[in-house]
C-alpha cells in the first residue's frame, strides 16, 4: 500500500480540527478526547501527536506533519511558506522507509471523502494559534463537513501556568499581538494604550519586540514576564521589564534552540500581575518541578506512582529492573487453581500485582473469570495489589489496615478457628525468591498454607546506552527504590546512581541494601507504601528550595549541580 493511499472507511467522511493545547496533555478537553477515541486518521505536528496519541484508538492511521522544521508546532508557530510536508509514520498508511509528502488539506480531504473520520490536531487553539483557517475554508468549498473542538490557546494557557492572570480587579484591557506577523500599524496601536500585551515571539526576537514597544510609547520601565516551554516541566519565566529583559536573559545564559527561534509568551503591562507572580507562581514552585525521577519498574507496575511524581512538577523516567516468567513447573500452580475452584481452600492471599496477574492468566487458560472465588476469602498486601484485584472482579476481604507488608498483613489476619473456619488452608501465588514471613506467620496462627510459586522473577535487560549513562553520569535527580531487589538489579543492569542523585528508599531493609552498594540514603518513606515513599521525596524537595531561596541562591535541580559539571545553559 502506498504511504499516501488512506484506506477508505462506510459512510461519509468528516474532520475534526482540533485543539491540544499549549503542550500539557492535562488540558486537553474532554470532547477532544472523544474525538481522538473516534479517530480513523490523525494528523499533527510531532510534538502535538505527544500529546494527542495515547487518546486515539489502536490501528488509527498516523499523520505527522514536518510543515516547519525551524519553528515549536507545539507552541503553536506559523506554518513555513510553501507546501507543508506530512510523513505517515504508522498505522494503516505505513510503507516502510517510504515517506509520504502532500499538502495537508488535500490529504485531509482525501481521507474524508474516502468515509474516513479525519482529526487534525493544531497546537494550543485552532482559531488563535494555529492557523487552522486555510485547511477549513478548504473543506468548506469542497463540501467536506467539519467541525471545531477549541483548544486551551498559548497565549491564556500559559500565562496562567506562570502565574501571571490577565485581568486585574479592575479589568483591564488585554490585547494579543502576535510579534512574528505585527505591522507597523499593530505596534503603534498597542504602543498607545496602557493595556496588559500578551505577546507571541521567538526567544531570539525577545529583545527587538520589547525595542519595538518601546519605539511605539511604551515606558523602558514597563514590567513583563517571558515565559519558553510554557504548561510543560521544561517551562521557565523570567521577570524584568522591556528595557532590561535583553540583558536579563544574556545574564542567564538562554540561548535559543539550534535549529532556529522557539516560540515564547511575553505579558506586558504595568496592571498585569507580574509584581506578584513570585506569590502567584503555582507550577514552576512545585516541590520538584522538573526533576528528572528514575523509577526501577514497569510502565504497568508504577502508573499510579508515575502519576503522583507528575503531580509534584517531576518527569518519571520508567526503568524495569526485573522480568516476570512463569514457574519452571507449572504443575504446582495448575493443582491449586484447581483446588481453588473444588473448595480446597479456605482462603487465599495476594502479595504482588504479579501475583493476581499469575492467578488471573490461569484462571483466562481454563476458562474460568472472578466468579470462582466465591465462598473464597480474599487478602491483598497493599493498596496496589487490591486494586489489581478490584480490576479482576474481586473485592479483597482483608488489606492491612497499617503497615502494608508481610508483617502488616499478619497483623489484622485472624488466627484459625475450627468452629468457625471450616477449612484450614491458605493458597499463598507468590513469586519464586518471597520470603517466608507470612508463611511462618501464617502457620503460628494455625493455618495450613500452600506456598505456590506463581511466577518467577529474573533480572531485566539492560536499559539502552542513554540510560546509562544518565544514571552513572548523575543525569537523573533522583531515584526510587522500593525494594533491595531494585537496589541490586538496577546496579547490576545500569551502574551505580551518580552521587549527586537523591536516593530515595521505600524502608529500613531497602535503605540497608542501598548503603551496602556505596549508595547514601536522603530520604526513606515514613511507612513501606510507595506514595508515602513519594510524598517524602516531595518533602524533601519543598525543604530543598526553601533553604534555597533563603539563602538568596537560585533554586536548582540535583543534577545541575553535579561537581565538576558547568551551570547547563537553557537551550530552548
Amino acid at each position: 500500500m502506498s504511504p499516501t493511499t488512506l484506506p477508505a472507511g462506510p459512510g461519509h467522511g468528516h474532520v475534526t480540527f482540533l485543539g491540544a493545547g499549549p503542550g500539557d496533555p492535562g488540558l486537553l478537553t474532554l470532547r477532544a478526547v472523544e474525538a481522538l477515541a473516534k479517530a480513523d486518521v490523525l494528523v499533527a505536528g510531532h510534538e502535538v501527536l505527544d500529546v494527542v496519541r495515547t487518546h486515539a484508538r489502536s490501528g488509527v492511521a498516523v499523520v505527522n506533519t514536518d510543515a516547519d522544521p525551524s519553528g515549536d508546532l507545539a507552541s503553536g508557530s506559523a506554518p513555513a511558506t510553501g507546501v507543508p510536508q506530512l510523513t505517515v509514520v504508522d498505522g494503516a498508511s505505513t510503507t516502510a522507509g517510504v515517506p509520504a509528502v502532500r499538502d495537508a488539506a488535500h490529504l485531509v480531504m482525501e481521507a474524508a471523502r474516502g468515509g474516513r473520520r479525519v482529526v487534525r490536531a493544531v497546537s494550543g487553539d485552532p482559531g488563535l494559534d494555529a492557523y487552522a483557517a486555510e485547511e477549513m475554508l478548504a473543506c468548506a468549498a469542497a463540501g467536506v463537513p467539519f467541525e471545531v473542538v477549541p483548544g486551551v490557546a498559548a497565549a491564556v494557557g500559559v500565562p496562567a501556568y506562570a502565574g501571571v492572570p490577565l485581568r486585574d480587579a479592575e479589568g483591564a484591557d488585554v490585547r494579543f499581538v502576535d510579534a512574528r506577523t505585527a505591522s507597523d500599524r499593530c505596534w503603534t496601536e498597542v504602543g498607545a494604550s496602557d493595556g496588559t500585551l500578551v505577546v507571541t515571539t521567538t526567544l531570539d526576537s525577545v529583545g527587538a519586540t520589547a525595542g519595538e514597544l518601546v519605539s511605539a510609547g511604551r515606558k523602558p520601565d514597563t514590567p513583563l514576564t517571558v515565559t519558553v516551554a510554557g504548561t510543560t516541566t521544561r517551562q521557565r519565566t523570567w521577570t524584568a521589564t522591556l528595557g532590561t529583559i535583553a540583558q536579563t536573559l544574556k545574564q542567564a545564559k538562554v540561548l535559543p534552540a539550534p535549529e532556529g527561534g522557539r516560540l515564547v509568551i511575553a505579558v506586558v503591562g504595568e496592571r498585569s500581575a507580574t509584581a506578584q507572580r513570585e506569590q502567584l507562581s503555582w507550577f514552576e514552585s512545585k516541590p520538584l518541578f522538573g526533576w528528572r525521577v528514575l523509577v526501577p519498574r514497569t510502565k504497568e507496575q508504577s502508573a499510579s506512582l508515575s502519576d503522583q511524581l507528575r503531580s509534584y512538577g517531576a518527569v518519571p523516567h520508567e526503568v524495569p529492573t526485573i522480568a516476570v516468567e512463569p514457574p519452571r513447573t507449572p504443575q504446582q500452580m495448575e493443582r491449586a487453581v484447581k483446588g481453588l475452584v473444588t473448595g480446597r481452600y479456605e482462603w487465599i492471599a495476594f502479595t504482588s500485582v504479579n501475583a493476581v496477574k499469575a492467578v488471573r492468566e490461569k484462571f483466562e487458560e481454563y476458562g474460568l473469570d472472578a466468579r470462582a472465588f466465591a465462598g473464597i476469602k480474599v487478602a491483598a498486601v497493599g493498596e496496589q495489589t487490591a486494586k489489581a484485584l478490584v480490576a479482576f472482579g474481586v473485592k479483597p476481604d482483608l488489606v492491612p489496615s497499617g503497615e502494608q507488608s508481610a508483617a502488616g498483613l499478619l497483623e489484622d489476619w485472624p488466627p484459625y478457628d475450627p468452629v468457625f473456619d471450616p477449612i484450614d488452608r491458605v493458597f499463598l501465588p507468590r513469586a519464586d525468591i518471597a520470603t517466608e514471613t507470612l508463611v511462618a506467620g501464617l502457620i503460628e496462627l494455625g493455618w495450613e498454607v500452600d506456598d505456590v510459586t506463581a511466577y518467577r522473577t529474573v533480572r531485566a535487560s539492560p536499559p539502552p546506552a542513554e540510560t546509562r549513562e544518565a544514571i552513572k553520569g548523575g543525569g537523573f535527580d533522583a531515584v526510587l527504590f522500593t525494594s533491595s531487589s531494585t537496589v541490586r538489579n538496577l546496579v547490576g543492569i545500569a551502574g551505580k546512581p551518580h552521587n549527586v542523585t537523591v536516593i530515595a528508599c521505600i524502608g529500613p531493609a531497602t535503605a540497608k541494601t542501598a548503603e551496602e552498594h556505596g549508595l547514601r540514603v536522603d530520604v526513606m518513606a515514613p511507612e513501606p507504601s510507595v506514595h508515602r515513599l513519594v510524598e517524602a521525596l516531595a518533602d524533601f524537595g519543598l525543604r530543598r528550595r526553601a533553604a534555597a531561596l533563603e539563602a538568596g541562591d537560585p533554586v536548582t535541580r540535583p543534577s545541575e549541580r553535579r561537581p565538576g559539571a558547568r551551570r547547563r545553559r537553557t537551550t530552548t
